[in-house]
């Protein structure tokens, strides 16, 4: 989680770089939109399903944004360790999206998690 504060500036820096695609960009606000929304494609009284399809949406696009960004534009926004950057996985990328997801979903993904 301590490379949160770095991440969210490297997908500040993706969104507002011009060598980053429009429909890249309008794919992750978009789905940041979705997060926002009160009505969901899967209700949010579907157990799991229902609370974790926004954090799909926005992991998928958010993995999208920086497979398609290229190796240059991410390196000239990435502000952290150099050798931190190689391992950016999905695993990162879920832990930096579950930080915009609701307090209580988070807490049931963790629990989840520690059941597996």
């Amino acid at each position: 989680m301590k490379e949160l504060p770095n991440f969210l500036r490297l997908l500040g820096g993706l969104v507002t770089d011009r060598r980053v695609s429009n429909t890249d960009k309008l794919l992750v606000a978009g789905a940041i939109g979705y997060i926002l929304l009160p009505m969901d494609l899967v209700p949010d009284f579907i157990p799991f399903l229902g609370e974790v399809d926004d954090l799909f949406l926005l992991v998928l696009a958010l993995q999208r944004l920086i497979a398609n960004a290229g190796k240059a534009v991410i390196e000239d926004h990435w502000m952290g360790d150099p050798g931190q950057l190689r391992s950016l996985d999905l695993e990162r990328v879920l832990v930096a999206a579950a930080f915009f997801l609701p307090r209580r979903i988070r807490r049931r993904l963790r629990a989840i998690g520690r059941e597996i």
